[in-house]
């Protein structure tokens, strides 16, 4: 599984890698940032704006509630008042009277008596009139006892009236002053039947509509109420009363329960939300439908501008956000870009370059680290120079070391054979110390003249060591004594030759040469951990400190003169330039008592 999904990202990793910072920085931040915080943006947009569709849809309801609930409690007035009237039996006496038309006087005296219409009017802001329509010839319309002519007993409302004793709410024409255009009222009607006559008469309540009218036109949506016919008895836009639903877009079966609810609606090419309520007060045939409605457009409208304005507003933070990455990733590849140009210089090979960047960021850092590099590069080449000059200079002293060496074998043969001659003839006379002599010098230059460039061991230095020292022993007799002392396994450890016998030759040519007295010598070699500690020790004169400061000074110059020989400067130089400064001679010496003289080389030294 996971090599699958490296192959599968390896094409995108390479990709990134290909890309430049600036470029790869943007690239995640829009990726990272600006995308999803635009998407989770225009989902809290669409969020508010449901979430204000859904308010705005909860109050209509509950406006409509409300409407209902105050339509209820107005029409319950003239309910109570049909059902009053509908056991009232002065009306009853004055609409069933058969009326003398030679005597118009009864019929006056009986109106002036009735004044119950009158006073329910009156009484109550929710009626605007008050009338009964009845089939007596002898009656005389006075607009609130009406004889029920062909005319009135032809329309629907009456017809529908004569059929059952229930009450009707209709939208009918308005009788109150025929002087007047005819316009509609909405109207209670329902059948008056009297018992003691058996006739039937029809009653209607009129209802005042502009105590509704007002009730609507505080409501914050457009509302209308409409009769069974879907006429518009009602409303906030007083200029639709009169209308049909049908009229104003809202095709809706009214009257009927089941159409109690909201729903959308497109009219004139305007997004609507259209709430449904029925209203059928108590005893009633016949109902109300209250209709509430308002565009989409109008409710989201704040939420789109509060969307808008949320939406520039994270627009502009996203660009100054990019902005600020752009800058930063210019300002990092610029410092990158200078850096790699730096590199460049050094890896042209010029080494005098140095790194200006600006911060204490990690690329800052980078450059104080690309300068601390040069520098020990520059260091280290250094160094490499001066190990190869002292090399070189190695080299050349080992040279004329040869060549010095070279200059004392001339005719070597000749003068092996003269010295063994000479051994011969003083051992043939009995003079055996002159021969043993004589053997020691053959055998110490025959040595001297063997050694090349390459180590020897201290015991094969030891041993010319050891002759040398017997030569000089025959010359200065009781005078010497010496010791040489060697850990056994120090024996093997190897070394640049003439180093311990150039220190013997020193000791006594410079100890011991003017020293009346018995002269001493000693050598030794002692393993010390992983060194090895060689010190020569005379009892010669000594040396005061300032002879000593300047021997050590002479010693440690890098020049010799022609006329120098073999001697410390060049035991000293060799050691350093073979094993490290750490390795060079180290003398003490104290006026009178005597000298030291002692190195350190690495045990384990195999050249």
């Amino acid at each position: 599984m996971k090599y699958v999904m490296r192959r599968l990202t390896q094409p995108f990793v390479r990709w990134l890698n290909d890309m430049k910072i600036r470029n790869k920085l943007i690239f995640f931040y829009v990726i990272v940032v600006m995308i999803p915080v635009l998407i989770v943006g225009f989902i809290v947009i669409q969020y508010f704006r449901q979430d204000a569709l859904a308010k705005a849809t909860e109050q209509t309801e509950n406006n409509v509630q409300r409407i209902k609930t105050q339509i209820e409690n107005q029409l319950n007035v003239p309910i109570s008042v049909s059902n009053q009237l509908l056991l009232d039996r002065d009306m009853e006496r004055v609409a069933t009277t058969m009326y003398s038309e030679e005597d118009p006087i009864e019929l006056v005296n009986a109106y002036r008596g009735y004044t119950d219409f009158t006073d329910y009017v009156r009484a109550y802001s929710e009626i605007r009139g008050i009338q009964l329509f009845t089939d007596n010839p002898t009656l005389l319309d006075n607009l609130q006892f009406m004889n029920a002519n062909s005319e009135i007993r032809a329309a629907g409302w009456y017809e529908r009236a004569m059929k059952e004793r229930t009450i009707y709410w209709m939208y009918i024409d308005d009788m109150n002053d025929p002087t007047a255009p005819v316009v509609k009222q909405l109207s209670l009607v329902r059948q008056i039947f009297f018992s003691t006559t058996g006739k039937r008469s029809v009653l209607v309540i009129q209802v005042d509509t502009n105590y509704l009218n007002s009730l609507l036109s505080q409501e914050p949506f457009d509302t209308m109420v409409a009769d069974e016919d879907g006429y518009i008895v009602a409303a906030k836009d007083r200029s639709s009363v009169g209308r049909t639903l049908g009229d104003m877009g809202f095709e809706v079966a009214v009257g009927d329960k089941e159409q109690e609810r909201t729903f959308e609606r497109a009219i004139d090419g305007i997004d609507y939300r259209v709430s449904i309520n029925t209203l059928i007060p108590d005893s009633s045939k016949s109902g109300l439908t209250i209709v509430s409605a308002f565009s989409s457009a109008s409710i989201v409208h704040d939420a789109n501008r509060i969307g808008l304005i949320g939406a520039a507003l994270i627009v502009f933070i996203l660009l100054m956000a990019l902005l600020a990455v752009y800058f930063n990733s210019r300002l990092i590849s610029s410092r990158l870009l200078k850096l790699n140009r730096n590199l460049n210089r050094v890896a042209e090979g010029d080494l005098d370059t140095v790194s200006r960047i600006d911060g204490q960021d990690e690329i800052g850092q980078l450059s104080q680290q690309f300068n601390y590099m040069v520098t020990n590069i520059k260091e280290l080449m250094s160094q490499v120079y001066e190990a190869s000059e002292a090399n070189n200079r190695l080299e050349v002293m080992q040279r004329e070391i040869k060549l010095k060496m070279l200059a004392s074998q001339i005719n070597p043969h000749f003068l092996f054979n003269a010295l063994e001659s000479i051994r011969m003839r003083a051992h043939i006379q009995g003079e055996k110390d002159i021969a043993r002599a004589v053997q020691l010098l053959g055998k110490l230059i025959r040595r001297n003249l063997e050694l090349g460039n390459r180590h020897t061991s201290l015991k094969n230095e030891l041993d010319m060591v050891r002759s040398y020292l017997d030569i000089q022993k025959f010359r200065h007799g009781d005078r010497l004594h010496y010791e040489l002392l060697a850990e056994p396994d120090t024996l093997e450890v190897l070394l640049p030759p003439l180093i311990v016998q150039p220190l013997i030759e020193n000791a006594i040519v410079h100890g011991l040469e003017n020293k009346e007295a018995e002269g001493a010598v000693s050598f030794h070699a002692v393993k010390i951990g992983d060194e090895v500690l060689i010190d020569v020790i005379d009892n010669g004169a000594g040396m005061t400190p300032e002879r000593l400061r300047q021997v050590e000074e002479s010693i440690r110059e890098k020049e010799e003169s022609e006329e120098s020989r073999i001697g410390l400067r060049n035991v000293h130089q060799r050691l350093i330039m073979t094993y490290g400064e750490e390795c060079g001679l180290r003398i003490s010496s104290e006026l009178g008592k005597g000298t030291q003289i002692y190195f350190k080389i690495p045990a384990g030294r195999d050249e």
